[in-house]
């Protein structure tokens, strides 16, 4: 009896060795086909993992490049309309030079694997548990000279050069011009405003301008002498208004007054009078004559940078209205004494046909 229960324990620990072997060979097995199964998807990545809003578990890098560039390249090509001072300019970001790092950011969701643990990565692609918190961006870059350019080509279209104020001949006949203000683009603004609308990938931006002031305003334009030959007149202008206009002398033939536009470049009171050519038709007068009733050039002189040329008053009343000097402009004395007082060294004096 004895014997016989001592060969039946001997059965049981042979079953139970063989069942623990056979468990062992199992668990290995396992084991061994867990780890090829790992390695058989190292390529591929993670269950839930995300590029742009794009879920690319599973994909292998060749696939996940491929789906992403299709995405990235929509940015690149997408329209931006940039505006300025009513103009309008419709370009990609591609133009603008920016590119997309699309092997970075598939690289980055491969490696989401090579975080995880062996039994936390078999757990997630087993059972298709997709990876929390796994999203990532595609990188853009900028390039800053290409946005430049651009904008400096943008300023070329946009720019309005201001105009000042003046009075000028042209063809013979006084133009007056008011003062208009310009525009111009702030470049370092704009530039960086069209990088901001690139990086927050933003269909529209408006860039914005500057005024720009002219340099002489018609409030500040001041006087200005107009000369009329065949009228023999003589219009000051306050700005572009004529205030006072004048009856005066103007060069006789052979001795005509210079037309153009020249400036006032000295002033006299009381001055004395040089004879200008004692060989010629000063001849018979005498060198200098003082101040005086008798001076030429009466109690004002004004004189112009054409040579020997002056806005002067003169005691010869009967010639005011002719054409009666060696070229210089004649006033009656009171019109030279209101005149003189009133135009600074600089005004312009231009000297019509």
């Amino acid at each position: 009896m004895h014997g016989k229960h001592k060969r039946h324990r001997g059965s049981a620990l042979k079953v139970l060795v063989i069942a623990l072997g056979v468990f062992v060979v199992i668990g290995s097995g396992t084991a061994f086909a867990a780890y090829r199964y790992d390695h058989s998807t190292s390529e591929t990545i993670m269950p839930g993992v995300k590029v742009a809003g794009v879920d690319l578990g599973d994909k292998t890098r060749a696939e996940a490049l491929q789906l992403l560039e299709g995405r990235a390249d929509e940015r690149l090509s997408g329209p931006l309309v940039v505006k300025a001072a009513g103009n309008e300019w419709t370009i990609t970001p591609k133009a603008l030079g920016v590119t997309a790092d699309v092997e970075g950011a598939v690289d980055e969701a491969l490696a989401v694997g090579n975080d995880l643990s062996f039994v936390s990565r078999l757990y997630h692609r087993l059972w298709d548990e997709p990876v929390e918190g796994a999203s990532y961006k595609i990188g853009f870059s900028y390039d800053e000279g290409a946005i430049h350019d651009f904008v400096e080509q943008a300023y070329d279209e946009v720019a309005v050069d201001p105009v000042d104020a003046h009075i000028s001949m042209v063809d013979g006949e006084i133009v007056t011009e008011h003062s208009r203000e310009g525009v111009a683009l702030k470049v370092d603004l704009a530039a960086h405003r069209v990088a901001h609308a690139l990086s927050r990938h933003l269909t529209e931006v408006e860039i914005p301008t500057k005024v720009v002031e002219p340099e002489v305003t018609t409030a500040s334009l001041g006087e200005t002498i107009v000369v009329d030959i065949s009228a023999n007149t003589l219009q000051l202008y306050d700005g572009l208004k004529v205030v006072r206009e004048y009856r005066v002398a103007t060069g006789t033939p052979g001795h005509e007054t210079p037309v153009g536009t020249f400036e006032i470049v000295d002033k006299r009171e009381n001055p004395t009078w040089v004879n200008p050519d004692p060989t010629g038709w000063g001849a018979d007068l005498p060198a200098s004559i003082p101040p005086g009733p008798g001076n030429p050039l009466g109690t004002r002189a004004m004189y112009l940078n054409a040579p020997g040329i002056r806005i002067h008053g003169t005691w010869s009343s009967s010639s005011i209205g002719t054409a009666a000097s060696h070229g210089c402009i004649r006033m009656l004395i009171s019109d030279s004494e209101y005149l003189y007082p009133r135009v600074p060294i600089g005004t312009p004096v231009i000297v019509k046909p």
